[in-house]
């Protein structure tokens, strides 16, 4: 060793030699307080159909939704977020289904809170797994109308409501949904039913293994009608000052918590977020996210669960209070 001048005296290694001092000194801890399972239900008899683009992931039915609720209360998880993979019979142009007091996600609901009471249920406020189309909204004419869809949004919302869910989370990307939902709550009394706006969502090449998981990947005529086209809604990718006025838009409408999506290519997005409005903020680690993960780690290239844990735990870094992920029970596992 060749150096000539006085040896530092601090010796940032120190704090890292022993398990035990890694563990003192750790500056973000994860639990599984801070887990949301995302999980996709499917209206057919069989319990489980697995998701060929999302290893480990099964589409359940109502039955075994509800045995699934029980399993998050055993492992502590908070709360689920449930989507829907309805019959294509079922699909139409302005995806009425989703209004159906007696349809999947509304039937999934009733039976997950009466099999695990204590388990938050979260479920999406859109309308691309209900429409043939496979967009978030009503198409007209090559466009997708913001305030009709507003309105049919809105009514969504009740009807998952007055089905039991705890959350609702539109996903949509309609201006000013946020606002119409609260104001529709409030009126029906729903005071104290809360609303985690999907603030900032990104159009994202990450969502693709999702499409599968749901049956939204059906190809329209036109660029506009492909449901993997949402830029006329979704952000630009290469945007953030635009997030912030969204965020702004949705707190001012009465959001009660925020979230980004997709989440890790999007971690400055959910610290500003964070930093600049202080609420309860989370991050969703989508499909395509998985998907990475899952593929690299059958190939042997990563440990996959070190990768779930320190992806899991790069959401907490950045100052996200939570994470919807479909690793939630195998993370909670882990976490013991």
């Amino acid at each position: 060793m060749n150096y000539t001048g006085r040896y530092p005296s601090s010796r940032p290694r120190r704090l890292r030699q022993s398990d035990w001092v890694r563990r003192l000194t750790r500056e973000h801890r994860l639990s599984v307080d801070d887990l949301i399972w995302a999980m996709v239900v499917h209206d057919g008899a069989e319990d489980e159909i697995p998701v060929a683009a999302m290893p480990g992931v099964a589409r359940y039915s109502v039955r075994a939704a509800a045995e699934a609720a029980k399993r998050a209360a055993k492992l502590g998880i908070p709360a689920i977020a449930v989507f829907p993979h309805i019959d294509a019979a079922k699909k139409d142009a302005t995806g009425k289904e989703a209004l159906n007091k007696n349809g999947l996600i509304c039937t999934a609901v009733r039976a997950m809170k009466d099999a695990a009471p204590d388990v938050g249920i979260m479920v999406d406020v859109a309308l691309d797994p209900f429409t043939d189309h496979g967009h978030d909204g009503l198409l007209r004419d090559g466009r997708i109308v913001n305030d009709d869809t507003v309105k049919v949004l809105t009514e969504q919302a009740l009807v998952q409501v007055e089905a039991g869910a705890d959350i609702v989370a539109p996903s949509d990307m309609m201006d000013g949904r946020v606002g119409a939902i609260r104001t529709a709550l409030d009126a029906a009394g729903k005071h104290d039913t809360l609303i985690m706006s999907y603030a900032a969502k990104y159009a994202s090449a990450f969502y693709g293994p999702y499409r599968e998981a749901i049956g939204s990947g059906k190809l329209g005529s036109g660029a506009v009608a492909n449901p993997g086209d949402k830029r006329t809604y979704q952000m630009d990718f290469a945007n953030s000052d635009e997030a912030m006025r969204e965020v702004a838009m949705d707190v001012a409408e009465g959001a009660d918590m925020l979230l980004v999506k997709p989440g890790m290519p999007y971690l400055d997005i959910v610290a500003r977020v964070k930093q600049e409005f202080g609420l309860p903020t989370y991050a969703f680690q989508v499909s395509g996210e998985y998907a990475m993960i899952k593929a690299a780690a059958q190939n042997g290239w990563i440990d996959e669960d070190r990768a779930i844990i320190e992806s899991l735990t790069a959401f907490k870094r950045a100052g996200a209070d939570g994470i919807v992920t479909y690793f939630a029970p195998k993370a909670a596992e882990m976490l013991g």
